[in-house]
């Protein structure tokens, strides 16, 4: 063997080296690892919440591996504190294909609440790098993920469908997504909870409503985009930033960029003239094209500098999503 080679082959087993220990410490910083082709402990997602102790208060970490996992996902209010971390956000994917109007062995249609791909109930979760998919398409009505527990952090995931993608439903959960990517086309965020949204991309489809807040009257905030970026293959003036679902819906767009497709009037009153005088839908120094304080309509509001200073992750949510703002 000549030189040459004694030292590729050297590289090339201190590569597999390093990659074996790269392996092994993601495996050892997880307590499950879930794996489609059985390199783990788990083949499904599923099984793997299933194996989470009932109210545990020391977090449940889950590896989830590359892979596409056509599962219809529930984790119930007893699997508290579980985190999921996905090996690549783009090839790590949660699917399911049910929506509103598919009918089930009795012959009744799901309905909204029955299309989601994924029900959170459980507090305290955290995912980070996964994509989360209703996969059905362009039929109505048809959520990737449902969400009702506390305390719920996103990091570098995404969530993929068309109508009503995203739902909130939680009226006391408090949510929080950073550096997230959900796209959709009508009402694609939708629901009551609290939810702050920090430096998100937000892709708009075809055209329709980014959101559709259902915000309790006595709730301060409903649905908060921080620095986001509101973009999409929609045609231009294409887009409302939102509709109120119920009366008291709440809506803020902070330093976000507007691309061309958001309507120059911003919002609609989904046709309840009274939403008008009830709903919170508001904007703060938000640039681009989408971005024309003089053409909204007038029962929006413009924030002041004073009043934009309240519209903070820890203000809205807590102290507990400090640390989560520290990530890149």
């Amino acid at each position: 063997m000549t030189r040459f080679l004694q030292q590729y082959a050297t590289r090339i087993v201190w590569l597999m080296a390093a990659w074996l220990f790269a392996t092994a410490a993601s495996a050892v910083e997880a307590d499950f690892v879930v794996a489609a082709d059985g390199t783990g402990n788990f083949r499904t997602v599923q099984e793997a919440i299933n194996a989470v102790p009932d109210f545990r208060k020391n977090e449940t970490r889950i590896f989830i591996k590359k892979g596409i996992y056509k599962e219809k996902l529930v984790l119930p209010g007893s699997k508290t504190n579980v985190v999921f971390i996905g090996e690549d956000r783009d090839q790590v994917v949660l699917t399911y294909d049910d929506f509103a109007a598919k009918k089930n062995i009795f012959g009744e249609e799901l309905g909204t609440t029955g299309s989601s791909s994924f029900f959170l109930f459980g507090d305290g979760f955290r995912a980070e790098n996964i994509t989360f998919e209703n996969s059905s398409g362009p039929v109505g009505q048809a959520v990737a993920v449902r969400i009702d527990g506390d305390r719920a952090v996103f990091i570098n995931c995404r969530f993929r469908g068309c109508q009503d993608t995203l739902y909130p439903h939680g009226e006391k959960s408090r949510q929080y997504y950073r550096s997230c990517i959900i796209e959709g086309t009508v009402d694609f965020i939708f629901g009551w909870s609290t939810a702050v949204f920090d430096r998100c991309t937000i892709i708009c489809k075809e055209h329709g409503y980014i959101t559709a807040p259902s915000t309790n009257e006595e709730s301060s905030f409903g649905f908060v985009f921080l620095d986001c970026e509101i973009t999409g293959p929609a045609p231009e003036a294409s887009f409302y930033l939102g509709r109120p679902w119920r009366p008291f819906g709440k809506s803020a767009f902070l330093r976000c960029h507007l691309a061309g497709l958001v309507k120059p009037e911003g919002w609609h009153n989904w046709n309840k003239p009274d939403a008008e005088k009830t709903a919170v839908f508001a904007e703060y120094q938000n640039h681009g094209a989408g971005a024309s304080p003089a053409t909204r309509v007038s029962w929006a509001k413009q924030l002041t500098d004073q009043e934009a200073l309240s519209y903070t992750p820890e203000n809205i949510l807590g102290e507990w999503v400090t640390p989560f703002q520290q990530i890149p």
